[in-house]
């Protein structure tokens, strides 16, 4: 959807809720909204492909929508499907997750605030499938 250059994050499941956990006890995280967004995890949907045809040694034939047509999709889809293509024109055209720096009034980055923890990449992730 776009261009596949808007990052976006990527977390596993496991690793929010080790964040959530390390944060439940900790004063710094008072009254502040934890961010989840591991650098290594913040990519490109192009990156990501890119990940994905090195683990599988082929190059993918890439199709992009651009963001008429998916607005114009968005519109036309039943429920659920407008809700879905919604959050991915968030996400992936928009690049809403990642379009802004946290407000430290506000806000904490949860692998800033716990550098400790090792969090599962995207790239280990997708090892799983090869």
């Amino acid at each position: 959807m776009g261009d596949g250059n808007p990052k976006a994050i990527y977390n596993k499941e496991e690793d929010i809720a080790t964040y959530t956990i390390k944060a439940v006890d900790d004063p710094r995280t008072l009254n502040k909204i934890l961010y989840i967004r591991p650098p290594a995890n913040t990519i490109s949907f192009n990156e990501l492909v890119a990940l994905w045809e090195k683990k599988i040694g082929k190059t993918l034939e890439k199709v992009y929508i651009p963001e008429d047509q998916l607005l114009k999709d968005i519109q036309e889809a039943p429920v659920p499907a407008n809700l879905i293509l919604s959050i991915c024109h968030s996400v992936y055209v928009k690049g809403d997750q990642t379009n802004f720096e946290v407000d430290p009034s506000v806000g904490v980055e949860a692998s800033a605030l716990y550098p400790d923890v090792k969090y599962t990449t995207v790239d280990e992730y997708l090892s799983q499938f090869v």
